[in-house]
């Protein structure tokens, strides 16, 4: 949820370390600078980040969903929400860590230190009866078995360490991680300096295991034969004064050193595990979704034996992550996904929260009915739609069909909705094209690939941040310059390849989803194309305009992209 060195902050990858392999990974463009935004736009409540555990959960049953945490007055409270939405690990991050990529007045202004955010959230778990139902890590600097002794005394039973294994790599902490000129050839992706490097597995298992034997002696000299049995014991624990710091001796300690009762010292019921036991983790029940009791076994043979399955199904609001387990499912059997058609799955009714998240490509979820929010979460290259259904009395283009958050980090695939969507649609889109008929507040935002068309109006701050891909929005009544966000992107007349490709999928658009929007745009589509507008980012158009000169010239896809990358992301240099 935030990092210790720089709560509240998000992280910024400078355009010069964006290198094409890079890019790739990252699904952005070469030689432009990626920011991840200090806001988290699918989680704005507590029951948001508990949505997001259970996506996860949905996504990958076997993997342990860790919430990190900074280390800050209030923690506790928030880590009793964590725990209660079913997070496996809560990692208190403390203020000391953070390289030289975070702001420096964030590395030595910001934050707690480790040991007030671990004893609080230590105490308000045993009290709250939760603590033995999820583990509870620290980290931010820690250096030797001492500060691992330590924070386990306060509560933790695992620990993170960045900084030192750094060190015992070679780092010489210049604090300029950001400008790929790591002399130790660490942070930094040029060819050049990265074989400065001279770090080795061995010397960080050796720096681990020196740790070890100091935690060793520590737990000798204190009578723990293990980790366990050491876990959330302050009372081992002493204030001490330091000499010649009047200041600091008048720091009041002993809140956290309390063992965890509450005011009135008497221990709450249930509060007695002081570690995470195995036996006390919360079950979510995915064997109950209708994903387990419905979708994979009338999906068995397309998985099996790719052949084509088609089925409806009726849902409700209630089944959230509809399709996730079945795409995890599809992933784990074909990793490069399964034919399109090949899962073919119509619902109807209105259908829960994150519907669709992270299906891949060979399955698709059409809904007749409407959507709740995170529609299309992470959408992997399969196929969504969503249209009212029949005896529908509204106008389906006046009206929100999905929730907020729809296409949030989609990667690829298509998804059609016939109707409008709410806020932050299309947020962190990389690959997908989606097709709508009207969208709300911050629309399109840190977008860096794929294609949005916008068939009607769009709400403020459209394309704030947005980095690649582009966006194709109906202007009808001249609204989108004063509603767009012109910090990163420029408005465009469409050529007529694009004015085909929004034909294109105006048409993809009504075969999907029967919209009387779009087969009126169609009849009349001459008259009407007028009013487009292509949204898009000034630097992406650069890079496209250089990789396209390139490509001319006979160079390779992957040439052009290199020299892309020298023109627009060196060139900052």
């Amino acid at each position: 949820m935030a990092q210790g060195a720089k709560p509240g902050e998000g992280g910024h990858l400078p355009g010069k370390k964006v290198y094409p392999w890079i890019a790739e990974v990252r699904q952005s463009t070469p030689g432009i600078g990626l920011i991840s935004p200090p806001p988290h736009h699918d989680i704005y409540s507590i029951e948001d980040l508990a949505e997001l555990i259970f996506d996860l959960k949905n996504a990958n049953p076997n993997a342990r969903v860790s919430v990190k945490l900074v280390s800050e007055a209030g923690v506790g409270t928030i880590a009793t929400g964590v725990a209660k939405g079913a997070a496996d690990k809560i990692l208190i991050s403390g203020h000391n860590g953070g390289s030289g990529a975070a702001p420096r007045d964030s590395i030595w202004h910001a934050g707690l230190p480790l040991e007030l955010g671990i004893a609080e959230a230590q105490q308000t778990l045993l009290q709250n009866g939760l603590r033995s139902r999820v583990v509870l890590e620290a980290d931010g600097k820690l250096m030797d078995g001492k500060d691992v002794a330590v924070a386990c005394l306060l509560g933790a039973e695992e620990f993170g360490f960045a900084t030192m294994p750094l060190i015992a790599m070679g780092c010489l902490m210049q604090r300029d991680c950001q400008q790929d000129t790591c002399p130790a050839g660490i942070a930094t992706q040029n060819c050049r300096l990265r074989k400065c490097f001279r770090g080795k597995p061995e010397h960080v298992v050796n720096f681990m295991l020196f740790v070890a034997e100091q935690l060793r002696e520590v737990m000798a000299s204190l009578g723990f034969r293990t980790v366990d049995e050491m876990v959330g014991h302050p009372e081992c624990l002493r204030q001490v004064e330091v000499p010649g710091n009047w200041k600091a001796n008048l720091l009041d300690l002993s809140s956290v050193l309390a063992n965890g009762e509450c005011e009135f010292g008497a221990h709450i019921p249930g509060a007695a595990g002081r570690h995470f036991l195995p036996q006390m983790k919360y079950d979510v029940e995915l064997e109950k979704s209708l994903d387990s009791t419905l979708f994979l076994p009338m999906t068995e043979q397309a998985r099996k034996h790719m052949k084509p399955v088609r089925f409806r199904a009726d849902i409700a609001n209630v089944n959230r992550c509809v399709g996730t387990i079945l795409g995890a499912a599809v992933t784990k059997a074909h990793p490069e996904g399964l034919p399109d058609g090949s899962v073919t799955v119509d619902c109807e009714g209105s259908a829960g929260q994150s519907f669709g998240a992270f299906i891949p490509k060979g399955v698709t979820l059409n809904v007749t009915g409407d959507a709740n929010d995170y529609f299309g979460k992470g959408l992997s290259g399969g196929i969504l739609s969503v249209h009212p259904s029949e005896d529908a009395t509204y106008k389906f283009d006046e009206n929100t069909i999905v929730g907020n958050v729809a296409f949030f980090g989609a990667t690829s695939g298509r998804g059609f909705v016939n109707g409008l969507a709410g806020q932050r649609f299309g947020v962190r889109n990389s690959g997908a094209t989606i097709v709508v008929e009207g969208v709300g507040n911050h629309g399109c935002e840190y977008m860096t690939g794929g294609t949005a068309l916008i068939l009607g109006e769009v709400g403020l701050n459209f394309a704030a941040g947005m980095t690649g891909g582009v966006a194709y929005v109906y202007d009808e009544y001249g609204t989108l310059e004063s509603r767009c966000n012109m910090g990163s992107v420029k408005l465009e007349v469409p050529t007529e390849a694009e004015i085909e490709l929004i034909h294109s999928l105006i048409e993809e658009h009504v075969g999907y989803t029967q919209s009387p929007r779009g087969i009126k745009m169609l009849y009349r589509f001459e008259a009407m194309k007028q009013h487009f507008v292509k949204v898009i980012p000034v630097e992406y158009e650069r890079v496209l305009q250089i990789v396209a000169a390139a490509e001319a010239e006979g160079k390779s896809h992957e040439e052009a992209l290199e020299e892309a990358y020298e023109i627009v992301g060196k060139g900052r240099q």
